[in-house]
């Protein structure tokens, strides 16, 4: 094409159907503003520059200054010296050697400022700006964030667009100074009113309410400042990659589209793949890709770079996770801005009986999610349909088909967490939240966890303090391991929970036969195969606690220590719950640590944790590892004590964003469990509203009059619970046991 000068050069670029989407016959193309003669901001230095000379703004020979690290500045070169102009160019350190001597081909004069003010770069490059402005009077200022013109200079591109293709569907654009996307998209809506408009920023920039964060390397999208010319309105989405994620993006764009591009091309590539996975056979959709890969050459392209900043460091998502508004990001999410689109969904694996898990769906419901149950039995949980949740009803038991159901229901990218309330479903809800691309606890490590056998012989090789153990098979072999620890010893499965089948064993026959009774049993209440193992463990009669910690980036956090109290003999179950435990401050540490020991030991580092442990005289003895929060209402407590709700804190830090944790404790709270003494119907209960008129008693919940009752051999066969609250341990200990003393169950038999 025959063009009179440089400036007539501009725009006209090739528009390149990409491999993207042609196995679900969606079309994607990128329009390569990378081939104008420096990039895309060309446009835009051409539009602004020519209408300011027109309309007299800007005076024939007068200077010109921009501040800018990249495109926007060699437009500006390039256009304002074609036609006379001195250019000046504000700049920082972060401007390529490239792009630097580009500018200096073209006979511009560089001011490098040489470091941040309170708005980062962006605004020591305005204040150096401003005093090149007043030393030289009549000096041009393109000014790109606030300048009509900007976003007036895309409309040639949307009208080439239109030329080129029949409709477009859904149209995408890296957003630094809003011109292009929104100038593009506001045209294209002229002609195609449904038009869907997707904008990409990166993590650390302000433009879409995250944080500042002005070390980030990316360079032409983001921004430290809110730019006039971004209309928010027009975007219908926005995506947030960070470093990692869009050079990863820009060098998939070359191996795998052979289009050597910088960063915001490479960002906008990798979003493409995800509205393309999104779409409905027969969508087109265009991505707009800025700038080549010239400038990046010692950046992005650049495996030393890479282990100069250390980007590995950075998380990595493989699909976006949508997010809701507030939200701060730290790896590829996305948001949805108008009213009425799909809220994020929030899925649940099954949940526990406790009504904790129908908790746990509200507290998504109200955060804003579309909270989701996925369950092989909905008749299993009571309350359910009063919680709005959707059901999605799969074989939950079955990993895969699981998955399966769940990306059936929802498109891809929109599941924004994945959790469970039940401890048989911990290994399922992470193998779902990874299928779906959200970070997730380890499988290995929860398995290992879950099954006890296999948790005693990390934490032996570990050395971190334990009971004396065997994991034994049959009759035989626990009868001899119970006379090796000796008698009186502890027999469970290795895979239960809420202490069912956990009984002490005052003889090697009596463990035997335990034993036998254990391995007998080929499912769990869940319908899920048992591992048919058991441990015979030594048994320490001492006082139990339990440690609650929480994993965030790496660290745990200690959110508590509960004192706890158990039946006696032959059983185990928890009667009593108090927080926080009254300990010496040395003991609580060493607790603290052995627990933290025995966390790295089995590798767990995401979300609570709730570990039992004994206090002997030697230390810390843990005796399980469960990867999720307490049961038996101990949050609720940590609730009272501490004014922090942990279940909000689990929901928020499995949908991406940072929990609330206790600072420490405003008062102490406890709960005593109801047991019967014998066995039979529930006729009548007296005493309720005495017992809860005792001070400090917050509540008081029995089982409903008609049910089977009998003295627990198991955390399911508890009678009801009182809740107490008081400024010392000693109230709160006293305000159960008045309350407790009052009430009186009138059974009949069976």
């Amino acid at each position: 094409m025959l063009n009179r000068n440089v400036i007539d050069a501009i725009g006209n670029t090739p528009l390149v159907r990409l491999r993207l989407g042609a196995d679900q016959d969606v079309a994607v193309y990128a329009k390569l503003e990378m081939n104008n003669l420096f990039a895309m901001k060309d446009r835009v230095a051409k539009q602004i520059i020519t209408e300011a000379r027109r309309s007299g703004v800007l005076a024939e020979g007068a200077p010109i200054v921009e501040s800018s690290s990249g495109t926007m500045a060699l437009g500006v070169a390039l256009v304002g010296t074609a036609l006379g102009h001195p250019v000046h160019i504000v700049t920082d350190p972060r401007i390529d050697r490239t792009t630097l001597a580009k500018l200096e081909a073209l006979g511009c004069e560089v001011h490098v400022v040489t470091a941040m003010d309170s708005q980062g770069w962006q605004g020591a490059r305005l204040t150096r700006l401003r005093e090149i402005m007043e030393q030289n009077p009549g000096t041009f200022w393109p000014q790109q964030y606030e300048n009509p013109q900007n976003p007036a200079a895309y409309r040639h591109l949307a009208e080439e667009l239109l030329a080129d293709l029949d409709t477009v569907d859904v149209v995408v654009g890296a957003v630094g100074s809003g011109g292009s996307l929104c100038g593009t998209s506001r045209v294209l809506r002229e002609t195609l009113p449904g038009l869907y408009v997707v904008g990409v920023d990166c993590v650390g920039s302000v433009l879409f309410g995250q944080p500042d964060r002005p070390k980030r390397l990316q360079s032409g999208l983001g921004n430290s400042l809110h730019p006039k010319n971004l209309d928010h309105a027009l975007l219908d989405e926005v995506h947030w990659l960070n470093d990692r994620e869009a050079f990863g993006a820009t060098r998939d764009l070359a191996r795998e589209e052979k289009l050597f591009a910088g960063n915001t091309s490479g960002s906008v590539y990798r979003v493409l793949g995800a509205m393309a996975d999104r779409a409905a056979p027969g969508t087109t959709i265009v991505g707009i890709f800025p700038d080549r890969g010239d400038r990046y050459t010692d950046t992005v392209h650049s495996d030393e770079h890479w282990a100069e900043q250390n980007l590995e460091r950075l998380p990595l998502a493989s699909a976006p996770r949508q997010v809701l508004d507030g939200t701060e990001v730290h790896s590829w999410s996305f948001r949805r801005n108008r009213a009425g689109d799909p809220r994020p969904v929030f899925v649940f694996v099954e949940s526990n009986t406790t009504g904790t898990g129908m908790l746990a769906l509200r507290i998504a419901a109200e955060a804003g999610y579309e909270a989701v149950l996925a369950t092989g039995d909905p008749h299993r949980y009571a309350g359910l349909q009063e919680t709005g949740a959707t059901v999605v009803d799969c074989d939950t038991n079955d990993t895969e088909a699981l998955v399966r159901a769940v990306t059936k229901a929802f498109e891809p990218g929109c599941i924004a967490g994945v959790s469970t309330t039940s401890e048989f479903y911990l290994v399922s809800a992470a193998a779902l939240a990874t299928a779906v691309g959200l970070p997730a606890e380890s499988e290995a490590a929860i398995a290992a966890c879950r099954d006890k056998g296999e948790l005693r012989r990390t934490l032996a090789r570990a050395g971190v303090g334990q009971p004396a153990f065997e994991v034994v098979r049959d009759e035989a072999t626990a009868a001899a391991a119970a006379a090796r620890i000796g008698t009186p010893c502890v027999v469970k499965p290795v895979d239960d929970s809420g202490s069912t089948r956990v009984r002490r064993c005052d003889s090697a026959a009596e463990a035997g036969a335990l034993v036998e009774e254990i391995v007998a049993v080929r499912t769990n209440g869940r319908g899920q195969a048992t591992a048919g193992r058991a441990l015979v463990e030594e048994f320490l009669d001492v006082p139990e606690y339990s440690v609650e910690m929480f994993g965030l980036d790496g660290r745990q956090h200690l959110v508590g220590i509960t004192e706890k109290t158990v039946t006696g003999a032959p059983h185990f179950v928890e009667s009593r719950h108090i927080v926080p435990a009254d300990l010496p401050d040395d003991v609580a540490r060493q607790l603290e640590q052995t627990v933290r020991d025995a966390l790295t030991a089995t590798g767990l580092g995401r979300g609570p944790t709730h570990t039992e442990v004994k206090l002997t005289a030697s230390g810390g003895a843990v005796v399980e590892i469960n990867p999720r929060l307490a049961g038996g209402l101990i949050p609720e407590l940590y609730r009272l004590a501490t004014g922090v709700d942990l279940l909000a804190a689990q929901v928020r830090h499995a949908g991406g964003t940072a929990p609330t944790l206790p600072e420490g404790f405003e008062r102490y709270a406890g709960i005593q469990f109801l047991l019967p003494a014998e066995a039979g119907v529930l006729e009548s209960v007296t005493g309720l509203e005495e017992a809860r008129a005792v001070a400090g008693v917050e509540r008081v919940a029995v089982a409903a009059l008609g049910s089977s009752v009998a003295p627990p051999t198991d955390a399911y066969g508890r009678a009801g619970h009182i809740i107490a609250v008081g400024e010392t341990r000693a109230a709160v200990a006293e305000a159960l046991d008045r309350a407790a003393a009052l009430i009186t169950f009138g059974l009949r038999s069976h």
